[in-house]
């Protein structure tokens, strides 16, 4: 790992929801694969492991690590099959925290850039920075918000 690399993505978006519908979206692996709205996935499960298949872009692997219902759910992302995915172990965590207008806050942070080579990590960096931003905004309009 280098220290030198930044390690993790964070995004943080309010959503016009109750906890336990926005944890019925963030409870469910690789729900943020797709092209900027919300799509349902074939998801096959064995145990903590699954693998979530997309129509688009094919299928990905993920381990749950936590769910903790309705404030926390971790993942750990193993990569995907289809095409050369340049994310393989990423933690992805979301946190569910009510905020003080009756909004929820949903935050994501995935981590595990630094241990990538220099050019696999700049990738990673610039297309899961928008990637994120892009999936917080289709979360919210897909729950409801402002």
């Amino acid at each position: 790992m280098d220290a030198t690399l930044q390690d993790a993505i964070e995004a943080t978006i309010d959503i016009d929801a109750t906890a336990e519908s926005v944890w019925g979206l963030v409870s469910e692996p690789g729900w943020f694969i797709n092209g900027g709205a919300i799509t349902t996935h074939r998801i096959e499960t064995d145990g903590a492991f699954s693998t979530v298949c997309d129509a688009i872009y094919g299928k990905f692997e993920f381990e749950t690590v936590t769910l903790d219902a309705p404030r926390y759910a971790a993942f750990r992302s193993l990569g995907g099959h289809e095409w050369d995915d340049p994310v393989p172990n990423t933690l992805v965590e979301f946190w569910i925290e009510p905020t003080h207008s009756g909004a929820v806050r949903l935050r994501v942070m995935e981590s595990g850039f630094a241990a990538f080579d220099a050019e696999a990590h700049r990738h990673a960096i610039s297309a899961n920075t928008r990637g994120w931003e892009a999936e917080m905004l289709a979360a919210q309009r897909y729950l409801g918000g402002k």
